[in-house]
């Protein structure tokens, strides 16, 4: 019985690996931001224009997000 339970995974894993394991695992969609340079840039190697912005650090913001990550995780609690 242990030798035909081997047997069976080995058939099992080798009938996975030969075929397309997800092949039918895909969605094709229409992209309605391609070309747009604000998103991919003007090449496809090149940084997106939307990186390029850098806003001032705000001080209020960062203890916001950091109480709020404490309650979060239950540090403060």
């Amino acid at each position: 019985m242990k030798k035909f339970s081997v047997l069976l995974f080995a058939v099992a894993a080798v009938s996975l690996a030969s075929c397309d394991y997800q092949k039918n695992n895909v969605i094709e969609q229409k992209d309605v931001r391609k070309g747009d340079e604000w998103v991919y840039g003007v090449s496809p190697d090149s940084a997106a224009r939307q990186l390029k912005n850098k806003y001032t650090a705000n001080p209020d913001l960062e203890n916001r997000t950091n109480a709020i990550r404490e309650k979060l995780s239950g540090k403060g609690a």
